[in-house]
Formats: C-alpha cells, sequence, structure tokens
C-alpha cells in the first residue's frame, strides 16, 4: 500500500518515491508508487497536479487501496522519482477547504444543520446545509468564521482508535468505523476528512460569501477564501471602476447611477414602443383592400410590432399578408398571416420562393429568407397559394 505523505505534512511540495508499477492506459498512463504526497480526488477536494521525473501528473486516484498518477508519458518500474506538487494550487485548496470547515462548523453549532453537499469548483465552493439561513444570518456567520481566521487557531488532526472514535462527537456525511481521520479546529468544528488542511486558520486568510439559494429544503451558499478571494475582489472592484468610469459616477454611487441608467432606458424603450405602434399604424392605413398579397419591409420593426403590423393588414388582403424585418445583408425574419389561405398548406411554396425556412399554423406562420427583397417582393405578389 502506498505510504501517504499527505497525512504527515500537508506542506510538503516535493519527494522521493520508487515506480512500483505503470500501465498505458486510454488517455497516457498511471503510475503506482511506494510513497506519495499527491492527494487523490475526495472529500469534495480535486486531486493535485504536478510532476513525477519530469513528466506531467494531470489526476491522481485511489482504487482498491491503490493511488494512481496519471501521466503523459512512461515510468520505469523500479526507478527512483522526484515528486514535485503544484504548490500553489495545494495551498490555494486548503485554504477553501479549511475555510469550509470554519463555516460548516459554526453553521452546525449555530442552527444544528449539518452539510449534506460540498463541491470544490474552479471559481468558488458550493455547501449545501440542511437547513434554511437568511442572508443576514449568513453575513454573521461569515463574520465569525473570519474571526475565528484571525485567532489563528492550530488544526489537530489524527487518527482516532476504535475506542476513541465511538466516544468522539464529530461531523461527517457517511457511517464511518475504521481508518476514520478527524480534523479538529478547537472550540468551531471536528469532522472526519481525508483531504490535506492547513496548519492554523490564519492561513485560510479570508472567508467569503458570495451567493445563497434555497436548495431542496436547505441553503446552497457560494464561499471563497484565502488567495482565491483576493482575486475575485480584486476584479470584482476593476468591474465597479470600470462601471464608474463609463456612467461618470464615483464607485460609491455605481448602484445609483445604474439605477438611473436603467430607469432611462425602460423611459426610450416605452417611447419606442409607443413610436413603433404609430408606424405600424401609418403603414397599414396606407395600404388599400386588394384581391392579392400585400408584402411591405422594414429594418426597424421588432418582432411584436411585425407581428400587430401583420395583425392590421390581414383584413385588407384577398391572398395573404406578409411583413419582413431585416435587410438584404443580414437577412430576413417574416412573418405571414390571412384570413382566407391555409398558409401551412402553402408553407412549402411560400418558403421556396424566397429561399426561406419556417412554418406556424393555417392562419399565420413565420420564419426567416436568404433572398434579396427585389426577388421576395416579385415572387409573393404573384404568388397563389
Amino acid at each position: 500500500m502506498t505510504e501517504k505523505l499527505y497525512y504527515l505534512d500537508s506542506h510538503l511540495f516535493t519527494f522521493d518515491a520508487v515506480v512500483l508499477d505503470c500501465r498505458e492506459e486510454k488517455t497516457g498512463y498511471s503510475v503506482v508508487l511506494d510513497r506519495t504526497d499527491f492527494f487523490p480526488e475526495g472529500g469534495g477536494q480535486l486531486a493535485d497536479t504536478g510532476a513525477l521525473g519530469g513528466v506531467r501528473v494531470s489526476d491522481v486516484h485511489e482504487r482498491d487501496g491503490e493511488i494512481r498518477h496519471y501521466t503523459d508519458a512512461p515510468l520505469t518500474v523500479g526507478e527512483s522519482v522526484r515528486g514535485e506538487i503544484d504548490r500553489e494550487q495545494r495551498l490555494r485548496r486548503m485554504q477553501n477547504h479549511s475555510g469550509e470547515h470554519i463555516l460548516s462548523g459554526l453553521v452546525h453549532n449555530a442552527y444544528g444543520y449539518d452539510n449534506v453537499g460540498f463541491h470544490m469548483g474552479a471559481e468558488c465552493m458550493i455547501i449545501d446545509f440542511s437547513g434554511e439561513l437568511a442572508w443576514e444570518q449568513l453575513m454573521e456567520l461569515e463574520t465569525r468564521a473570519n474571526e475565528v481566521v484571525r485567532q489563528n487557531l492550530p488544526l489537530r488532526v489524527w487518527f482516532p482508535d476504535e475506542a476513541e472514535l465511538r466516544a468522539l462527537d464529530y461531523r461527517s456525511k457517511l457511517e464511518l468505523t475504521e481508518n476514520v481521520r478527524i480534523v479538529e479546529i478547537p472550540g468551531v468544528d471536528r469532522c472526519a476528512c481525508c483531504a490535506p488542511h492547513v496548519e492554523r486558520t490564519g492561513e485560510v486568510g479570508l472567508v467569503k460569501i458570495l451567493d445563497s439559494q434555497r436548495h431542496r429544503g436547505g441553503q446552497r451558499v457560494s464561499v471563497i477564501c484565502g488567495l482565491d478571494a483576493i482575486e475575485d475582489y480584486r476584479a470584482r472592484q476593476e468591474s465597479v471602476t470600470e462601471i464608474s468610469r463609463a456612467l461618470s459616477a464615483k464607485r460609491g454611487e455605481v448602484t445609483q447611477a445604474v439605477q438611473r441608467v436603467l430607469s432611462e432606458q425602460q423611459g426610450m424603450k416605452e417611447r419606442c414602443d409607443a413610436l413603433s405602434l404609430a408606424l405600424i399604424q401609418y403603414m397599414a392605413d396606407a395600404e388599400g383592400e386588394r384581391d392579392g398579397n400585400i408584402v411591405l419591409f422594414s429594418d426597424v420593426l421588432g418582432e411584436i410590432a411585425q407581428r400587430e403590423l401583420v395583425n392590421l393588414l390581414m383584413p385588407k388582403a384577398g391572398g395573404f399578408a406578409a411583413v419582413f424585418a431585416g435587410s438584404d445583408r443580414e437577412g430576413w425574419r417574416y412573418i405571414i398571416g390571412s384570413l382566407r389561405r391555409d398558409l401551412r398548406a402553402g408553407a412549402r411554396a411560400i418558403n421556396a420562393a424566397i429561399d426561406g425556412r419556417g412554418g406556424g399554423k393555417p392562419q399565420m406562420i413565420q420564419g426567416s429568407a436568404a433572398a434579396a427583397r427585389k426577388e421576395i417582393e416579385y415572387r409573393l405578389n404573384t404568388l397563389n397559394v
């Protein structure tokens, strides 16, 4: 069985080991060592990456007691190799995972809720709690979590024997009976966990709750810690700065500035809607009744106005009323209606005439056309369906 060095020292980033096995896989090679500091995926945390003897390690899994390192090139069995962990990645994941333990422990102590789901993603951690938490409660928990960070408490990590384990009160998603590893933050949390952690809470640096929503009778919380939280803050700060520049507003007044712009935008939309209604009424009034088809074009009408214009024109057309919106360069969107023709039956002939695609109901069809305006106008004005 491979010796797990990450249990002995979570801050070990280089080690020497002997290759016990190397097998070719579908996408590379899998290597077994006599000892390893590469943490395999588990406990909601992704596997370490790095290098073995200069060969890239892209993933690590534990299967049937064997820890297999997935590499892009083979290694020689019996050879001694130097292992190198991606240091920055390991440290950031430890910051996040230990931060999760702090927050989950505080939630459990304050409300009795369990952590029933945990995933450490590329952008943040997702934690599912078994009960609902208001945003105000989460902000209070966030403050308390950062107080724990500031206290720089030592973490205790150990494998209790069977008798001690039975006597311990600890968090766990599974019923565990042997080889249980306990991670304890004094006065805050005691939890079964297989992943590497920081040595003291001060290493976590910062705990920040990003978002929260109800989820299956409980609460799903998005959290980020440490250097990841600092980078996230920088990105948000840059976004706010760019918005403040664009709106000529102070950074502290960005919310009010955005609300002002949205209000102005809504006013412009309402005015555009009113103008569209006036325009389509003008276009409809300009068309007289006729035995054949009515075919109109516009480069400004939205779909709602386009449909309303068709409705206004249908009683005037002995055949069908067609309104095309768009341009020859970008293509045309069409809506065609008729009170006297079965357009669903005639859709194939209409689409063939305008190089189009679409369909609908007997009274109205819609779709797109690739033909030029002159071709559409000529073909549809003479088409009888």
